[in-house]
């Protein structure tokens, strides 16, 4: 449990790191410090002692309390490791990423430090205090739910001011210069929404978490495919889910559109592999047959779903290689050498979740 003296000593120091208090900014005096803290004179002094003795803060005799120079330290430190802050870690496509980073900066003799933000600000704000605290030499980062406002900016803006070689991976934030790698997800979600047209299908769902770019791109794909085939996508329909919304919140809204009588969907084009996995059993234990009664495609192309019954019909996602360029990136940053932001293009992967629609499923 954080004693009192901890939680002194970490909320100042987050607050340092955040930009709240900048370089040479006095801090509150111990007196106003022991009202903020509701604590002792003792619990401040032994918090505020211990940030002098880690070079956070120095003192001023007669003056008062006063921000380190935190530029100088991060340069001085040179610690070969580089940070990576992902919304996910443990499955899915995150660990071919990451293990594709480690593969290129481990030969420049830079070790990994991985954080998960669980796609949280909150978290994100702990994982980027956490990371500029350390002095990583670099940093590459997932953006979490960046559909939405960040209310992380001020710390975006501690990492340009400390010129910590960044960048961003699979979305980037507005307003944060930091070159990216990402997926062009529009164009992937219209080819797979082309493909389903191109069966016959004219009823098509599209399902898409929209508090993340990715999911805002691939919408964007799937309303562009249905302007393509305007006399019949009229039928089509599209839910939108959060992060944070439990499949069954998630399948109740599909469940709505599967009982129309009048353009019941016979496609169903999900936001990601992870996603149309579980719909697809969702939908055999409702009694669907997967393809003939209903078409599912995913996105990313996740290496298990090849070995789906049926396998999953998809696009891809470079994953492996895309950890590998961020790699070769930001070692390329450290060294202060310029790069671009790379756009990967996603290729239809044609598998036996989707079929030739029957003509009798059309009204």
């Amino acid at each position: 449990m954080e004693s009192k003296y901890q939680r002194v000593m970490r909320t100042l120091r987050e607050d340092i790191l955040a930009g709240t208090y900048k370089t040479n900014d006095k801090l509150p005096t111990e007196s106003e410090m022991m009202v903020m803290f509701q604590v002792s004179r003792d619990t401040i002094r032994r918090a505020v002692g211990q940030l002098e003795n880690d070079g956070v803060i120095y003192r001023v005799q007669g003056a008062g309390m006063f921000v380190q120079d935190k530029k100088n330290k991060i340069v001085k430190q040179n610690s070969k490791i580089i940070g990576v802050i992902t919304t996910h870690i443990a499955d899915y496509i995150f660990p071919r990423i990451i293990s594709g980073i480690d593969k290129i900066i481990s030969q420049e003799g830079y070790s990994l430090l991985i954080s998960n933000t669980h796609n949280n600000h909150q978290m994100e704000r702990k994982s980027l205090i956490n990371m500029l605290d350390l002095h990583v030499s670099g940093l590459i980062i997932e953006p979490t739910q960046s559909a939405l406002e960040n209310p992380n900016l001020k710390l975006y803006q501690e990492i340009v001011d400390n010129k910590i070689p960044s960048l961003f991976i699979n979305a980037a934030y507005p307003g944060v210069s930091f070159p990216s790698l990402i997926t062009n997800d529009e164009n992937g979600e219209k080819k797979i929404v082309d493909y389903l047209f191109s069966l016959g299908h004219e009823s098509i769902l599209g399902v898409f978490q929209v508090d993340d770019l990715q999911g805002i791109h691939r919408m964007r794909g799937f309303v562009k495919s249905c302007q393509k085939h305007l006399d019949i996508s009229y039928k089509s329909n599209i839910v939108m889910y959060k992060s944070d919304y439990k499949l069954e919140k998630i399948t109740d809204k599909i469940e709505d559109f599967l009982q129309l009588h009048k353009n019941r969907p016979t496609a169903i084009a999900c936001y990601n592999d992870e996603l149309a996995i579980k719909l697809i059993d969702f939908l055999k234990i409702k009694g669907y047959a997967i393809p003939n009664d209903i078409s599912v495609v995913g996105f990313d192309n996740y290496e298990m779903s090849q070995y789906l019954s049926p396998s999953l019909t998809t696009v891809t996602h470079e994953q492996g290689y895309m950890g590998e360029k961020a790699g070769q990136m930001i070692c390329k940053l450290i060294k202060k050498t310029p790069v671009s932001s790379i756009s990967f293009e996603p290729r239809l992967v044609v598998r036996n979740s989707a079929t030739q629609i029957n003509p009798k499923q059309k009204d």
